[in-house]
């Protein structure tokens, strides 16, 4: 009889065991169980952060492979690849290195246009983030956080610019030629930053100077702004709308963004294999001597080049001896003005406000009509500035004078605007009072009953518990008044924080208590539900539409 044999432990057994008694190991299994205890939100709108971490590992895996096939030079070779119509011309390094990847790197194409589009993604996927964090006024608990993931949309919009102009092909030269002549008639410093930048004359040695900013400065910017980013998240416990009970982070929020990690990644992936994009062997070589009519940057730079285009001409002043172009510097200004507005608004707001005793707490935008207002009217200014950037195309296309193409968006610049914010204000407001009558005359159930005088009513049911704290309104707001110094003297600055604290208080719907009104107006006593006599009050929104 053969003799018992103790069982052994498998190499992987050995192994967990080991990682799972680590210092390491402990460490992993404690943050799990702190994010098991840790409730999030189930909102798709919080998912936008997962598609702009999906882009940054794309193009962080696709850009090392480019890196080992890329020529940083603008060197002149003689192009003699498979692409016929170039065979024999003089064209950069850099420009044959792209057409090298594109037609003889087995996968390269895939690679290139992975890169590309996540480039084209990311910027999108982080204006959105910053929406979602403005309306729901997610920034009032800590704005050093909004201030880092407006510093993420600022480095990549940094890093798809420099990355646009390594093609050295002709749409990308003519984007150089444009960015040259705005530098140049910068006054006072303008010539010494074009030399600085482009290296002498154009083009100078723009290749070799962006190079190490799109493979160097830009992702150790963006590893650093993500990793500080994700510590504040994590340090913070998640923001929740009033009466939302949410998920546990883990496993459940984290399988749901694991999963739309994976999917952003095959999308992005299907899309470079299934749709062309920046076609450099159509665009040709760059050439300093020509432009290419009809050329537009990328998307997420489109308002920069509407901005120059809506300036009026003849815009110049002669001051202190020198030539001032004012069709250069006061789009300059105004861009600058508005993106330093965006990053400076969650500081403006607590300023106006102070501090509140929710501020862990999301925002319906309808309960604030004045940041949504203002939020809206934001996004319409910049929808102006970036169709401005394609005024000839839509003159082309459409049979239109260029003429009358800037003078709409001009209009659309200045009064859309302010159209957006007033119309915006109506609709929160509008949508708060529905808010409020819902709380009191409750919800229709869509039975229709008789009275016992003969008049037929429709049934109303209470608001259900879990739902009356996300109509519950506006929070309440501390009201500001411009108070005296000890000598008496109101200071203009108070003055001016209690007028702008009034307009964001101004009109706001205060919501009436959950009441309930008797047969004879409509509205039935709780305890009638979707059948006569049935008491489903108690039930949560979730209960009764699993039995529905």
């Amino acid at each position: 009889m053969p003799a018992d044999r103790r069982s052994r432990r498998s190499l992987t057994e050995t192994f967990a065991r080991a990682v799972r008694t680590s210092s390491a190991g402990r460490r992993l299994a404690a943050a799990r169980s702190e994010l098991a205890g840790r409730r999030v939100s189930l909102r798709w709108s919080n998912l936008f952060g997962v598609v702009a971490l999906a882009c940054v590992v794309v193009l962080f895996v696709t850009g090392i492979l480019l890196m080992f096939w890329y020529a940083p030079s603008s060197q002149r070779v003689a192009y003699d690849g498979p692409y016929a119509p170039l065979d024999g011309r003089q064209v950069s390094a850099a420009y044959a290195s792209i057409l090298r990847t594109s037609f003889q790197i087995p996968g390269g194409l895939l690679v290139r246009q992975a890169h590309h589009w996540a480039a084209l993604l990311l910027p999108a996927a982080i204006m959105l983030q910053l929406a979602v964090t403005f309306f729901t006024g997610a920034f009032r608990r800590r704005r050093g956080s909004w201030l880092l993931l407006f510093g993420l949309f600022v480095v990549a919009l940094a890093g798809g610019w420099s990355g646009y102009a390594l093609p050295d092909d002709m749409l990308s030269g003519t984007g150089l030629r444009i960015f040259q002549g705005i530098l140049s008639g910068i006054p006072v410093a303008g010539t010494w930053l074009s030399w600085l930048i482009f290296g002498g004359e154009f083009p100078g040695r723009i290749i070799e100077n962006l190079y190490p900013i799109h493979i160097a400065v830009v992702p150790v910017l963006l590893l650093v702004l993500l990793a500080v980013r994700a510590r504040v998240a994590y340090r913070d416990t998640p923001s929740l709308y009033p009466g939302e009970v949410g998920v546990p982070a883990y496993p459940n929020a984290a399988v749901r963004a694991g999963g739309l990690f994976a999917t952003v990644c095959g999308i992005l992936v299907l899309m470079a294999a299934t749709v062309t994009v920046a076609p450099v062997w159509l665009f040709g070589p760059s050439s300093p001597g020509d432009a290419s009519a009809g050329s537009q940057p990328d998307w997420y730079t489109g308002f920069l080049d509407g901005a120059l285009r809506l300036v009026p001409p003849g815009w110049e002043i002669v001051w202190l001896g020198r030539t001032w172009t004012l069709a250069l510097l006061v789009p300059l200004a105004v861009v600058g003005v508005f993106l330093a507005a965006i990053a400076l608004y969650p500081f403006f707001e607590q300023w106006v406000r102070g501090p509140g005793d929710e501020d862990a707490r999301l925002d319906r935008p309808r309960n604030e009509p004045t940041r949504t207002g203002l939020g809206v009217a934001a996004i319409a200014f910049y929808g102006a500035l970036w169709g401005a950037g394609s005024a000839d195309l839509v003159a082309t296309h459409f049979s239109i004078g260029l003429e009358a193409v800037v003078h709409a968006f001009q209009a659309l610049a200045l009064l859309g605007p302010v159209a957006a914010f007033v119309v915006t204000r109506r609709v929160c407001l509008a949508l708060q009072k529905k808010d409020g009558e819902l709380l009191l005359h409750g919800y229709e159930t869509g039975r229709i009953v008789r009275l016992p005088g003969g008049e037929f009513v429709e049934v109303h049911a209470p608001v259900p518990a879990d739902r009356r704290p996300l109509l519950g309104g506006p929070r309440p707001m501390l009201e500001v008044v411009a108070r005296p110094d000890e000598s008496g003297r109101v200071h203009r600055r108070d003055r001016l924080r209690a007028r702008i604290a009034r307009a964001y208080v101004d009109d706001r719907i205060v919501p009436p208590p959950a009441g309930r009104m008797n047969a004879e107006n409509g509205v039935v006593p709780e305890g009638v539900g979707r059948v006569a006599g049935e008491d489903r009050t108690h039930e949560t929104s979730a209960e009764r539409a699993g039995a529905a």
